[in-house]
């Protein structure tokens, strides 16, 4: 979601003030330093999550946050934006991130820059396959906080609980929130309260195929964390390592790639006249 300007620079600051005094980068060796660019064709106007496809192997699907239609593109490597398919019977309030679990992918309405809505949903549904257009069956996770109104913008599912986790953008530090399974499709669940990050302002996350390393990113800086043997929740509160990261418009998407080579970022429009789709590749 575009915010408005006060508030994308209140977070640019405050995410430039915590980036001093995180550990140096030194994750070179881990990712390119600099990224592979692809222009995005056509453009998309507020790409806020984005993840990779394994029923389309060298593509991903891209969602679009409040103001646009329950729908996700399919975006090739190569940045060409190939076909939409929509979510009959969604409502795209806030959508601010996705992700993926085995073979299903998760989408989280849960933007809320005014912080006045009072329950929020994440869209569960089985990847859509290539040929695909619409997407007929979904459940619908609503979920609260216990303490009331917050603006999240990122989303992780771990592969070995089911458990979803959200962290958000506004508090400081980022919260993070967790929807232990299983989670009711019938009844309002309460997410509980798990922990924080070191920095505010988290726009995006990943997990990687192994379930072994997560990214955060806000709009200046891209977190990595080794998780190892730790839960989501007790990886994300150690020491991150800042990686390299070219600055986008307002880049808010990140996702590992399917077969753990590397990863992607890609960014709302804002007042660029294009964007792209960068990868950086495993080293």
């Amino acid at each position: 979601m575009k915010p408005a300007a006060p508030l994308f620079l209140s977070l640019l600051l405050l995410a430039g003030c915590h980036k001093s005094v995180a550990p140096p980068p030194t994750s070179q060796a881990v990712f390119d330093t600099a990224p592979s660019a692809m222009p995005l064709t056509p453009v998309l106007k507020e790409v806020s999550g984005i993840a990779d496809s394994k029923t389309a192997p060298g593509h991903l699907w891209a969602e679009e946050d409040s103001g646009n239609p329950p729908q996700l593109w399919l975006i090739a490597y190569d940045g060409t934006v190939q076909k939409k398919v929509y979510l009959k019977g969604a409502t795209n309030h806030g959508w601010e991130d996705m992700c993926r679990n085995g073979n299903d992918l998760y989408v989280g309405d849960f933007g809320d820059n005014n912080m006045v809505r009072t329950a929020y949903a994440i869209y569960k549904f089985a990847e859509p396959e290539e040929t695909a257009d619409t997407v007929y069956n979904f459940q619908k996770i609503i979920y609260q906080y216990p303490e009331g109104s917050h603006d999240a913008d990122a989303l992780l599912v771990d592969p070995a609980t089911n458990d979803i986790y959200i962290i958000t953008k506004q508090d400081t530090p980022s919260a993070i929130y967790k929807i232990a399974f299983p989670y009711s499709t019938t009844s309002t669940n309460t997410a509980e309260r798990v922990g924080t990050l070191s920095y505010t302002g988290a726009v995006g996350a990943a997990l990687s195929p192994d379930g072994t390393e997560l990214l955060v990113k806000t709009y200046v800086t891209m977190y990595y964390y080794k998780r190892g043997d730790k839960s989501i929740e007790a990886a994300l509160q150690t020491a991150p390592t800042i990686l390299p990261y070219k600055v986008e418009p307002q880049g808010e998407a990140v996702t590992f790639a399917a077969d753990n080579s590397g990863f992607f970022t890609l960014s709302e429009k804002a007042l660029a006249s294009n964007i792209n789709l960068y990868f950086y590749k495993r080293r």
